[in-house]
């Protein structure tokens, strides 16, 4: 073949232009393709469609998803969006054979030529009516298992490729410090060390190095950058924070996950940050994100976020400029926040007016470039339409979600009562969620295959051994099962509430004849969830009452809590004999939980988010900063239940802790303790390892937490337990706004838990 400056000539006669040249550096095809691009192709790249809105036969049961033999109107698609082309493809769930049809459109039809980006939800599994519901993201924190988190981020980045879509909108990097908001089950929880950790195993699973293989995807975390804290806990409401704390707590995870997991687009938060909206503001959108952090790709508006820089923060008067002020501050892609009309002749308008530079637009349009010449849409624009049946909710994924519900599982307390002895011969298996297991929100739908109870679980278990029996006694929330709709997504789906009625009395009389009471509640998709944030802790709806009818029987009575948040427990940790935390734990979290009760696990999850002593006594995160009265006229301030907190059926014994290795000049330290299992039953122990710099220029919680390891250990078995420290761990923002290890003094705590510190030395830096 011939080259030429412009495009190669082949023998046949035939040409390429450069940008599609796979054999040209990346860089280079996308200035080629730029050149030859028109405004109102630029602007195109910068917007998305919901493809549902075109299909002829639109899912009955997801409102998000289209039929696996729909057809789309494309005399509708050619009026609208001619031969320009579009970005971004959202809300099209189905089949791979349903996303080629729309890429063929794009790839044959427009002038050019660009491959969409097929856009899906998928923070703990594919969303639609297909993939593996795994855990939730505060399941995944409760584990303090980096690898096993991985291995979840390779499931969901495979299954997501294997449907056509190429980019998911997660993992949620939030700090979640605000038990009250009803988006916590989506965070890892209220640490930053942890979070980070968890994040860039999350992201580098999904991603897998090279988002051009068939089994990755674009990782797009969420809600940059600091949303974990809305005043007075209501979803998207102000940050009060300041720059320090900005920098020390909230942007390092998304820095993480950026620089470390190599995540390539954010999503940008509703909210505004001391004041500065962050859907337009130039200092996080371009002088962090862009010139500090060097992200590859691009930041996307929140679902309806630019508008809301007039209709919640008034700093505009019209929807004109808002968008000129969303996009000329660093704003590269719209989430479908207008109609695509609007959108991209506003952004017209306003080049050709004079009142948007055209470099700016250049840079978010070669943003979205460079994310589809990496993922090899230029090449491979069509994904296999037989592949994904092999992969949705194999085995291996399946097994994947049981290991996470169960090693998330969080006993909060136990007088012996847990496991369950052979001496039982009969089990009451009382609350709203024992015969109906609650998934979280954000997950697929489960379509064609049931869900399984702890009611269904224990029976199988225990056979006709233990006699079962199962009564509600109340709901969490009255109505029946109903998909409530947040933005035009049903992320929000609330199973197994039809129509329960309150039959407190019956589920008394049922448990007063049994010899075991196991109470089964906690949230649902009503009181947990995107818009669902509350002013009370206490369980929802007559739980309570339940709970202190049925201890007043004088029987073993375990509280079983499938939550997506801190619960007030002031009055459950005093009647309840054990109490176990198992989140909202996917699909197969019924199974986990059973083996749990009966002793074919032993429960090792670790709290990632305090719990309160009550509803009115928070904040409470274990990291709060020092100087203020430490009790109320009610009592303590402290957590009733601390970050890293968890019991275990085993016991352990921690010696031995040695320094090792100390570069005063360079600030590292090797850190090693022994741990040895003194109990009867193997277990598995989260080792924890936190600093407190003893004395700084700055204000500093008294503890943070900068290393944990999770272990297996067999009875009487003991090991090593090793971290290395480096200047990250030892670092702090001074007065200067400037990163530094400061000399003098460091406590080296580690332990159990924030409140279980059982080693501890001093170094000096």
């Amino acid at each position: 073949m011939l080259k030429t400056s412009e495009f190669i000539v082949y023998e046949n006669g035939g040409m390429i232009m450069d940008y599609m040249n796979r054999e040209l550096p990346v860089e280079k095809r996308i200035v080629d393709l730029l050149s030859r691009m028109t405004l109102e192709e630029k602007a195109a790249q910068l917007d998305m469609m919901r493809g549902v809105e075109f299909a002829t036969k639109p899912s009955t049961i997801h409102n998000c998803s289209v039929d696996n033999d729909t057809e789309f109107n494309f005399d509708r698609i050619r009026k609208e969006f001619g031969d320009r082309g579009i970005g971004f493809v959202h809300d099209t769930y189905s089949i791979p054979a349903v996303m080629n049809k729309l890429q063929r459109y794009f790839i044959e039809e427009t002038r050019l030529g660009i491959p969409c980006i097929f856009t899906a939800e998928a923070l703990h599994g594919v969303s639609g009516t297909r993939g593996t519901v795994f855990p939730v993201p505060l399941n995944l924190g409760a584990t303090f298992d980096v690898d096993l988190v991985k291995k979840v981020g390779e499931a969901i980045g495979r299954e997501t490729r294997a449907l056509g879509m190429h980019e998911i909108l997660a993992p949620n990097l939030d700090i979640a410090r605000e038990p009250r908001w009803g988006r916590v089950e989506e965070t890892f929880g209220e640490d930053t060390y942890l979070s980070s950790r968890m994040g860039v195993a999350m992201i580098t699973g999904e991603q897998k190095g090279d988002v051009s293989r068939d089994d990755a995807v674009v990782s797009e975390p969420k809600h940059y950058c600091v949303h974990g804290i809305p005043e007075g806990g209501t979803n998207c409401s102000p940050a009060r924070v300041g720059h320090r704390e900005v920098h020390s707590v909230y942007l390092p995870v998304f820095e993480a996950g950026i620089k470390e997991g190599g995540a390539y687009n954010v999503m940008a938060s509703y909210n505004s940050i001391d004041g500065d909206v962050m859907m337009c503001s130039k200092y996080y959108l371009n002088d962090i994100l862009k010139e500090q952090l060097e992200i590859k790709g691009y930041s996307r508006s929140d679902w309806a976020g630019i508008g809301e820089i007039k209709n919640r923060h008034h700093l505009v008067k019209d929807d004109k400029d808002a968008i000129k002020m969303a996009i000329a501050n660093g704003l590269d892609v719209q989430g479908c926040d207008y109609p695509n009309e609007f959108f991209e002749t506003t952004l017209v308008e306003l080049v050709n007016e004079g009142k948007l530079d055209i470099e700016r637009i250049n840079d978010a349009v070669k943003r979205v470039l460079r994310v589809k010449f990496d993922l090899g849409l230029f090449e491979n624009p069509y994904t296999n339409e037989e592949r994904y049946k092999e992969i949705i909710r194999c085995d291996e994924h399946r097994d994947i979600s049981l290991n996470v519900a169960r090693e998330s599982i969080t006993l909060l307390k136990n007088d012996g009562v847990l496991p369950i002895g052979k001496e039982c011969k009969s089990i009451a298996l009382i609350g709203p969620s024992s015969a109906s297991q609650k998934i979280g929100g954000y997950s697929s739908l489960p379509t064609g295959y049931k869900v399984l109870s702890v009611y269904d679980e224990l029976k199988k278990a225990v056979g006709e051994d233990v006699i079962v029996r199962q009564c509600d006694g109340c709901a969490i929330t009255k109505g029946k099962k109903t998909q409530r709709i947040v933005d035009g997504q049903p992320h929000l789906y609330s199973e197994g509430e039809d129509e329960i009625i309150d039959t407190v009395e019956e589920a008394i009389e049922i448990a007063s004849k049994c010899d075991f009471i196991i109470m089964v509640g906690g949230d649902n998709t009503i009181t947990s969830g995107e818009g669902r944030d509350r002013c009370e802790l206490t369980l929802h709806g007559r739980q309570r009452e339940l709970i202190q009818k049925l201890s007043e029987l004088g029987k073993p009575l375990v509280l079983i809590l499938e939550n997506g948040k801190p619960v007030d427990l002031s009055i459950e940790k005093d009647i309840c004999n054990a109490i176990m935390v198992t989140w909202f734990g996917g699909e197969l979290g019924a199974q986990a939980i059973v083996e749990a009760v009966l002793g074919k696990i032993n429960p090792a999850g670790r709290l990632p988010i305090s719990f309160p002593q009550s509803t009115s006594r928070i904040p409470c995160y274990y990291s709060m900063l020092p100087g203020g009265a430490t009790v109320f006229l009610e009592g303590d301030k402290s957590a009733l239940y601390p970050f890293g907190f968890g019991l275990s059926y085993t016991t352990f014994n921690y010696s031995d802790m040695t320094v090792s290795n100390i570069d005063k000049k360079e600030c590292t330290a090797t850190i090693s303790v022994k741990v040895k299992n003194t109990g009867n039953m193997k277990g598995d122990e989260v080792v924890q390892l936190y600093i407190d710099d003893v004395e700084s220029t700055v204000v500093t919680p008294p503890m943070l937490l900068k290393g944990f390891k999770r272990i297996s250990l067999d009875v009487g078995e003991s090991k090593k337990v090793s971290f290395k420290l480096n200047y990250d761990s030892f670092k702090l923002m001074n007065l200067k706004y400037e990163w530094v290890v400061e000399s003098g003094d460091f406590r080296i705590l580690i332990g159990s838990a924030s409140n279980d510190i059982l080693c501890e030395t001093t170094i000096t830096l």
